[in-house]
């Protein structure tokens, strides 16, 4: 699980600016108790604030930080792609991060400072038995591993100035890096505006994630499905795999529901004869609803459906990653992309240890005020811009006394403006752009 995450000089973020998921009020729906660190640490957690004030910002730089570390070695040849302070001189020459993360129970932090043109810092540590211990540390190109990584010493071949340590050790099988580098790497991102990433699968024997969760998990384990798997696959491999699909299937279906409750099914039809022409196969596929009325069933294609079920049905893939293997979903505007009733259903799937067993983290950011009724205080932040331009981000438990309660109606204080966070609107002066009045 995510514990911290720091940026600084990163767009409209200039100084040290850091998004926590350590709960502050033990016991509640979306606080965990976690092995490896002594907080328990939340499920779910909000950013809110008036457009403009950078609340993107701070989801963008944790997208940046997963896209380094799965691209730096690939198209880092030019130059770092990093945007910095945007609103005047940045408080320092090279943007920074920090990501702490707990994984099966051990402590990692992961520190990187880059310009434009290298990578000027890395580090990763971790704290077996409670004291922190270096893995590796770089200052440029000098780098120190920690004694018994010798599996890494190849590494030390591919690092350039602008390729990541943590990048090139996905090259590697040594555990404890690869599991790091990976937990990042498979960060999944929402609404952040580029194309999503290509599932990818994980776990034993053969690749079980493949169409377990991800933009296909809607396909049946068809005869072409089952041959992709190694020719000497057990039988009973192929029976948990057939298996697993179609409990991910139904889970899909069953999330589906939600959005529109005369869905019963997703099927594809594929067209043979434009496949024999040689359309190729994604093009000669469509997808269908199947929707009851009464005892009858019709299907409809996908652009028949209302905008609302489109949106939906593009997230039931990363929502069902998201929760299947514990990792970090960020959704930037969920209110944009869904209609209230949907959001609040998704904030609930990741809040409940029931639908969500395994620990995934849900981060979003929205203007919908109805979403703080879901919301612990400890899980809201607030985002406002200073005299500067530059975005400051605070918790609500910063705020004391009797602005902020457990028990206090936050929908209702927020609004109020009790935190800030909300947009200063001068009526008066949209009046007259509108020419309403002189």
């Amino acid at each position: 699980m995510l514990i911290r995450f720091s940026v600084e000089n990163f767009r409209s973020i200039d100084g040290p600016t850091q998004l926590s998921l350590v709960a502050m009020d033990k016991g509640h729906l979306a606080s965990r108790a976690v092995t490896g660190v002594d907080e328990e640490l939340l499920a779910l957690v909000g950013i809110f604030g008036p457009n403009a004030s950078g609340k993107s910002n701070i989801l963008a730089a944790i997208q940046w930080l997963r896209d380094a570390v799965v691209r730096s070695l690939r198209t880092w040849d030019e130059g770092i792609p990093v945007d910095q302070f945007l609103f005047g001189p940045a408080s320092g020459p090279a943007s920074s991060f920090d990501i702490e993360y707990v994984i099966d129970g051990v402590r990692f932090d992961y520190q990187l400072e880059v310009t434009s043109e290298e990578v000027v810092y890395e580090g990763l540590f971790h704290y077996p038995l409670g004291r922190r211990r270096r893995i590796f540390e770089r200052n440029r190109l000098d780098l120190v591993l920690q004694d018994g990584l010798g599996s890494l010493s190849g590494a030390r071949k591919l690092l350039t100035p602008r390729s990541l340590m943590l990048s090139i050790v996905r090259r590697f099988r040594e555990d404890l890096t690869l599991s790091f580098a990976n937990a990042i790497a498979e960060i999944d991102s929402l609404g952040l505006g580029r194309p999503r990433r290509v599932y990818g699968g994980g776990g034993p024997g053969f690749n079980s994630g493949r169409l377990v969760s991800g933009p296909r998990w809607y396909l049946q384990p068809d005869v072409e499905d089952l041959e992709d798997l190694e020719d000497d696959a057990e039988e009973d491999d192929r029976a948990r795999y057939i298996k697993a699909v179609a409990a991910i299937r139904e889970q899909g279906i069953a999330l589906l529901r939600m959005a529109d409750l005369g869905i019963i099914d997703v099927q594809v039809i594929r067209d043979e004869n434009a496949e024999a022409r040689g359309v190729p196969a994604s093009a000669a596929r469509r997808t269908q609803f199947i929707h009851s009325s009464g005892e009858e069933t019709f299907a409809l294609d996908m652009a028949e459906e209302s905008a609302g079920t489109r949106t939906w049905f593009a997230l039931v893939g990363p929502v069902l990653d998201a929760l299947r293997r514990g990792g970090v979903l960020i959704f930037d505007e969920i209110d944009a992309s869904l209609h209230p009733r949907l959001s609040a259903e998704l904030l609930g799937l990741f809040a409940s240890p029931e639908t969500n067993p395994r620990n995934a983290q849900l981060i979003f950011t929205s203007h919908d005020a109805s979403l703080l009724a879901r919301l612990n205080r400890d899980q809201v932040w607030l985002t406002e811009k200073n005299a500067q331009g530059a975005t400051e981000l605070v918790p609500l438990t910063d705020f004391g006394g009797d602005r902020v309660r457990r028990s206090q109606n936050l929908e209702k204080a927020y609004l109020e403006g009790r935190f800030g966070g909300i947009p200063d609107v001068d009526l008066i002066t949209v009046y007259r752009a509108l020419g309403l009045m002189s």
